[in-house]
């Protein structure tokens, strides 16, 4: 086995506590106070920044209104299509609710697993230009497939009687039809899968990071892009629900698909003014070469870690002293990790053995020798794995607002006045409702006050903001059973053949649970998305906007598990079983109680994991009080390097 070398070199080492800002509650004002303490001469800037980085040309607002419209314009079409897709399946093809729940959960899976796809394709190919435009084309044939399956007669089951309704007799789409709708689905994940993870960082792109302009211009563009959002969420819920409903589900999806290909001719006008970043790599063959040479150097012995307050004593039993391979970070990377005494193993993949540097100081083999910088990106990762999968069973209980809870408004009074009627599908305006009310006085009042009272910059932890929004979703759970049982019981009391299952109760009796769901994401789901953008080196975005769609995958998946083991092992011979497809005769209650009591035990396994959890910031401030000089490091800007 080789032995580690034996160096008295002297140190290179800058550390720079530089989170990516996300979060636009926190004033530019600020931003820019906290990087006036990190301002360097332009020397030593030149050790942290890439030349690339000083030499860019930024594409600015020109570029970014092209980008907005791009991804609002492809979000129109995915929302517009997901927001009504329940009542499409069931009614118009006439599926029974749990193959209609499966499909929407399975699907809406894999369009959030796919951007992890469409993250390492741009980063490691093709770049995120290229990435959106060929996702763009991919959405466009996606709704254009779908629209199809309304249009033309062929690809969906005839229209059923009031009579086969009430018999429950209405013929389900055949195989080609189902195959034709899950062909526009798959195009629509592909699409999703490289719009979604990409859009946030090429907008990013547009700005130089290393000017105030630049960083004051990522503020504003993240506010916009959070802007559009809920501005399309509200249209999709309210405007194409309500023509898909009411006038035709060729028009509410044809509406969709033209949006879409305006979509991919405002993206292409814009091409000249965008800045360009080149892929440089995915993290993820970074990752992989960490994991390989620690593996490699599984039997090196590392010291005793000297507690939590200072870094390792460098001298094995051998009496060598061990050295790391720690070189200025490149490329797109904008700030140095400091090495932590967590996850100690991985460091065996950064300790320089004999033979493993060239004589211009970098390695002879990237899958023996790792930097310091590889190694702490993939502790980052390592350390925010625990808190990512707690979010699963929390988001599980949000995915319920697209299945179960539209199921519900359909068996009650949606009536406003003598002549409007609610659309099922516009029901989840309420959380938007509720998040849009609440957000402005969480943060202009309740973050003011609660500063006060912790000295916390954001009035409380982000990880204490996702343990909230976790409690939400138990309440909102809990709330939705019981509301569901009085459903069940005036429907059931009530029925008569003009009265075919439909509770006389109206439809705003779901507020109550959709208002506890609306603060479930105002915590939960914007203290993730925060959560994962501070924690993750900035060069990271496109892994950790993917890992967050993950989150939503993870939790279809689990739902349409979940739902699936409900549907079979709760019939009995007496009584169907709790999620059959009339919900008058099943227990939808329970599975509510079901996932609430889930959601207890996860809130249990959130508030272990978060109780070890050091932030970043926490970790760089605790590593800089150490003196460098008590770590050996190799300056691969040397003219050479002697083993």
């Amino acid at each position: 086995m080789k032995q580690p070398i034996s160096s008295s070199l002297s140190s290179w080492c800058v550390f720079q506590s530089r989170c990516f800002k996300i979060n636009s509650s926190r004033s530019s004002d600020d931003y820019d106070h906290h990087h006036q303490d990190e301002e360097v001469d332009e020397k030593k800037k030149g050790n942290i920044l890439s030349d690339n980085s000083a030499k860019r040309k930024p594409g600015g607002w020109r570029a970014i209104s092209f980008i907005l419209g791009n991804e609002t314009f492809e979000r129109l079409a995915s929302f517009g299509l997901l927001a009504n897709f329940m009542v499409y399946l069931t009614t118009v093809l006439h599926m029974d609710q749990v193959s209609a729940s499966n499909i929407m959960n399975i699907w809406s899976g894999l369009t959030n697993f796919a951007p992890l796809v469409g993250a390492f394709v741009s980063d490691a190919y093709v770049g995120r230009f290229w990435t959106i435009a060929f996702s763009s084309f991919a959405s466009f044939l996606g709704m254009a497939t779908v629209t199809l399956t309304a249009w033309l007669p062929q690809l969906h089951p005839h229209a059923c009687t009031k009579q086969e309704v009430g018999l429950g007799r209405c013929q389900g789409p055949n195989q080609t039809q189902l195959g034709f709708l899950l062909l526009g689905l798959g195009f629509l994940s592909i699409g999703s899968g490289g719009i979604r993870p990409c859009s946030i960082p090429f907008g990013v792109d547009q700005f130089d990071p290393t000017t105030d302009e630049g960083r004051k211009g990522i503020n504003s563009f993240f506010n916009w892009y959070y802007t559009t959002f809920t501005v399309v969420i509200l249209i999709t819920q309210t405007i194409v629900v309500y023509i898909q409903d009411q006038l035709s589900w060729v028009v509410g999806f044809g509406i969709p698909t033209i949006l879409m290909a305006c979509s991919i001719l405002f993206f292409f006008i814009g091409s000249r003014f965008y800045n360009y970043v080149k892929p440089e790599g995915s993290i993820f063959s970074s990752i992989a070469q960490v994991f390989v040479a620690a593996y490699k150097k599984r039997h090196l012995k590392l010291p005793a870690a000297d507690g939590d307050n200072g870094r390792d004593d460098q001298v094995v039993g051998n009496g060598s002293e061990l050295v790391f391979y720690d070189p200025p970070v490149k490329g797109i990377v904008l700030s140095k990790l400091p090495r932590t005494n967590q996850f100690r193993y991985f460091d065996k993949a950064a300790v320089i053995m004999e033979n493993e540097l060239n004589q211009d100081g970098t390695p002879v083999n990237d899958w023996r020798l790792c930097s310091i910088q590889q190694v702490e990106e993939l502790k980052c990762i390592v350390r925010i794995a625990p808190i990512w999968a707690s979010g699963i069973i929390s988001l599980t209980a949000m995915v319920q607002q697209w299945t179960f809870t539209i199921s519900q408004a359909l068996k009650m009074d949606r009536h406003m006045g003598p002549k409007f009627e609610v659309p099922a599908g516009s029901i989840g305006v309420i959380s938007l409702l509720s998040i849009g009310l609440w957000l402005p006085l969480y943060d202009r009042l309740l973050v003011p006050a609660l500063r006060r009272v912790t000295n916390h910059e954001g009035g409380i932890t982000l990880l204490q903001r996702v343990g909230i929004g976790i409690v939400f979703s138990i309440l909102a759970m809990l709330v939705a059973g019981l509301t569901e049982n009085a459903r069940r019981a005036s429907a059931l009391h009530n029925s008569s053949n003009n009265n075919p299952g439909i509770a006389p109760m109206s439809v705003f009796w779901l507020a109550p649970q959709l208002i506890l769901m609306g603060f479930c994401e105002a915590f939960n789901i914007l203290g993730q998305i925060e959560f994962f953008n501070r924690q993750f080196p900035e060069h990271m975005r496109s892994v950790g906007n993917a890992l967050f769609s993950c989150s939503f995958a993870g939790a279809s998946y689990l739902s349409s598990l979940l739902v699936t083991v409900v549907h079979r092992v709760t019939a009995t011979r007496d009584r169907p079983d709790w999620l059959t497809n009339d919900i008058n005769k099943g227990r939808l209650d329970y599975f509510y109680y079901l996932l609430a009591g889930l959601g207890v035990i996860n809130l249990v396994y959130f508030l272990y994991c978060s109780n070890g959890y050091r932030y970043k910031g926490d970790v760089v401030e605790m590593d800089q009080e150490d003196k460098v000089d008590k770590v050996p490091y190799v300056d691969v800007e040397m003219s050479s390097v002697k083993a």
